[in-house]
């Protein structure tokens, strides 16, 4: 077996295996012989039938198995072997001839390769790169404040209708006079929002309503529209437009959501027992809350406005042919609408080249990543999953949160490798924060998030 490869230019090259029978012959000798032990075939004992016989029938198959084999190990080994740098995969190569099994004794396989580029990445002071810092208005603070109220707000009984109560009762069909519509539409327990009845009129008539009251309606103008009165009467949409609307509504439930009170309570299940004692230190809680939350956004767009930054900025040859042609066998037992493959193609270049920056300055760098950096990483996502749920930051036992992260990512491959990669992610960009110069700015959340739109 011979490996030779043709370097034909900076980025592209090519590697061709070339194999005589002496290379695969001995493991499809082998193979042969380990299927006549196994092979059951009618008019033979198990193991006897004859080895002409297994070469007739299974020995192309066999062939083709192992030379399949040798050829993709032996490249493997050979770019490994020989420290080649390249991006992508090997993919058959433009010069490959057309392989015969049922004649050849001999094959030349030759896959094309693209190479990763030298480049040079010179960042310092020099380098200006906006950093936005996001200021917590008030406007924000009342909307954080307003989530916390409402999320641990409660519903309560009530004996009448007020405002904003969420009701449920009987639904019962009237005739023109006004009695129960014989064999008329019944729906027991149905649910009507007071806030989502439509008709004004209608809507101020249910006050003061109490249990067991009737109230006569229209129920064309008590609901938003025809999917919502055929879904709570239990009929098709399409019976809605020939139905007589005449109903009367028998109150049996009223209920209404109230938020949480500005209280030591709500502190407490927010913050955690006795962590907050005031309005006041309950709003500079939040603010630091929005703090925190604001610069892992204002990482997230300095990560973004880098990438652009770095990638315009320094020229990071790529091999563009091979890319196309490697996305597209891989993508090739898909349909692959070619409009759109062209369009998002220099999306992926853009990816590639920040892959390359990236991993420039881990190299570089000499950046690292632990198990431990991991491990706290994976905990870190847990228990912002749990603060969503409603729990209160810091009230999980380590070990709990440590159970948790284990099973939702640590267990997971797949997860594992996410969590290296963003760490090695973080650990770039905060290099870069310290190299580069921060052309920082002050922003409210409102021109924040206009940034985001612009970036589209």
């Amino acid at each position: 077996m011979e490996v030779i490869k043709e370097q034909i230019d900076d980025l592209n090259a090519s590697i061709k295996i070339q194999l005589i029978n002496d290379d695969f012959n001995p493991k499809v000798e082998a193979a042969l012989k380990d299927i006549k032990k196994k092979a059951n075939m009618k008019g033979f004992r198990p193991g006897m039938v004859p080895m002409g016989l297994v070469k007739k029938m299974y020995g192309q198959s066999v062939i083709i198995d192992e030379v399949n084999k040798l050829v993709s190990e032996s490249l493997t080994k050979y770019i490994t072997d020989e420290k080649i740098n390249i991006i992508g995969e090997p993919i058959p190569g433009e010069k490959q001839e057309r392989i015969d099994f049922d004649t050849q004794k001999e094959f030349d396989f030759i896959f094309d390769i693209g190479l990763r580029p030298e480049f040079e990445l010179a960042l310092n002071k020099r380098l200006k790169i906006p950093f936005y810092n996001i200021q917590p208005g008030d406007e924000l603070i009342e909307k954080y404040i307003e989530q916390h109220t409402s999320k641990h707000g409660t519903m309560n009984t009530l004996e009448e209708v007020v405002e904003g109560v969420f009701m449920k009762g009987d639904l019962v069909q009237l005739d023109s006079e006004g009695n129960n519509l014989e064999d008329g539409i019944v729906k027991e327990m149905a649910s009507i929002s007071y806030e989502h009845i439509k008709d004004e009129k209608l809507k101020k008539s249910f006050i003061g309503a109490k249990i067991n009251d009737e109230i006569k309606l229209d129920v064309k103008k008590a609901f938003s529209g025809d999917a919502e009165l055929a879904g709570v009467l239990g009929i098709e949409k399409e019976e809605i437009e020939n139905l007589s609307p005449d109903f009367k509504y028998i109150l049996k439930e009223i209920s209404k959501f109230d938020k949480a009170e500005l209280n030591q309570e709500l502190f407490d299940k927010v913050y955690g027992e006795g962590e907050v004692k005031s309005e006041e230190e309950f709003k500079e809680k939040i603010i630091a809350e929005i703090k925190v939350n604001s610069v892992r956004d204002s990482d997230y767009k300095f990560l973004l406005d880098t990438r652009e930054k770095l990638i315009s900025k320094f020229e990071v040859p790529l091999p563009e042919d091979f890319l196309k042609r490697w996305l597209l066998l891989k993508e090739e037992n898909k349909e692959i609408n070619k409009d759109e493959f062209e369009k998002d193609f220099p999306k992926f270049m853009k990816d590639i080249k920040w892959q390359l920056i990236s991993a420039k300055i881990v190299e570089e760098q000499k950046i690292e990543v632990s198990p431990e950096e991991v491990k706290d990483l994976a905990i870190q996502y847990t228990e912002m999953q749990f603060v969503q749920y409603g729990l209160p930051a810091g009230s999980f036992p380590k070990e709990q949160l440590e159970q948790y992260a284990t099973e939702q990512f640590l267990k997971k491959e797949d997860e594992v490798r996410k969590l290296y990669d963003k760490k090695f992610e973080d650990k770039v960009v905060e290099f870069i924060k310290e190299t580069v110069k921060l052309d920082e700015k002050d922003v409210s959340v409102e021109d924040f998030n206009k940034l985001f739109e612009t970036d589209k």
